[in-house]
């Protein structure tokens, strides 16, 4: 350890009573972080690139101090894809800091990470107040049947309206519009469950008509006078 001059001739003074860091919650207990080991929790975290092209959604299962399961979610960058992959096998295994600094590819996944690191170590995790957090795997709950994430994507303009593609419920075939042409219901493709059905052997047309639900007021009965195929019409 090298000093200053200015140090080195200074005279010493004791140090006072050491009280440490301020405790933070971590599943169910109160823990003072010292070390990477200290370090348990649940978290999810979001994400950009520096044009703002995509996102990405991290979650993060953490104990003692060791990152042991990673979901990388991404959407708007086909890039980002590949770059998820990348980063589902370089995080589990790593402590936080070295997860916080290593190039996980992409822009979108680094930036998740740092929000995550926030989050963690000052003690705002989802499962800062669980018991015993989360068992390893957890991270799936988040995502529907046959593991696809939850998006959303909607399309509109000024001259025709808006355009719903993709709902919570799956892949939107089709839209109910009313007398005055509002969207009142639609058809949607359960991709997760449909892909599923296939897997298991079931006819493709057949493992798509069983996946096919409507919502909302998607009869004439209830209404409807209209449909159209959103991707088309």
């Amino acid at each position: 350890m090298m000093y200053s001059a200015e140090v080195e001739h200074m005279c010493p003074v004791a140090k006072g009573a050491y009280h440490g860091p301020a405790p933070i919650p971590e599943e169910g207990r109160w823990v003072q972080v010292k070390e990477n080991k200290d370090i348990s929790g649940l978290t999810h975290g979001v994400g950009w690139c520096a044009p703002q092209q995509g996102a990405c959604k991290l979650t993060l299962n953490v104990k003692d101090g060791i990152i042991e399961e990673a979901l990388v979610e991404t959407i708007g960058c086909s890039g980002m894809t590949h770059s998820a992959a990348m980063a589902a096998e370089i995080l589990p295994g790593k402590t936080l800091l070295e997860a916080l600094n290593t190039d996980l590819v992409c822009d979108a996944i680094n930036v998740a990470m740092r929000e995550l690191f926030l989050q963690i170590v000052y003690g705002r995790s989802q499962t800062a107040f669980s018991e015993g957090g989360l068992p390893i795997g957890a991270g799936l709950e988040d995502l529907g049947k046959g593991l696809r994430s939850q998006v959303g994507t909607m399309f509109g303009t000024k001259a025709k309206g808006a355009r719903y593609l993709e709902m919570a419920e799956g892949y939107v075939t089709r839209l109910a519009l009313d007398s005055g042409d509002l969207v009142i219901g639609y058809e949607f493709i359960h991709l997760g469950k449909a892909m599923e059905a296939i897997k298991k052997g079931t006819d493709a047309n057949e493992a798509l008509k069983a996946a096919t639900s409507k919502y909302g007021r998607f009869t004439e009965a209830d209404g409807a006078v209209k449909y159209i195929d959103p991707r088309h019409q």
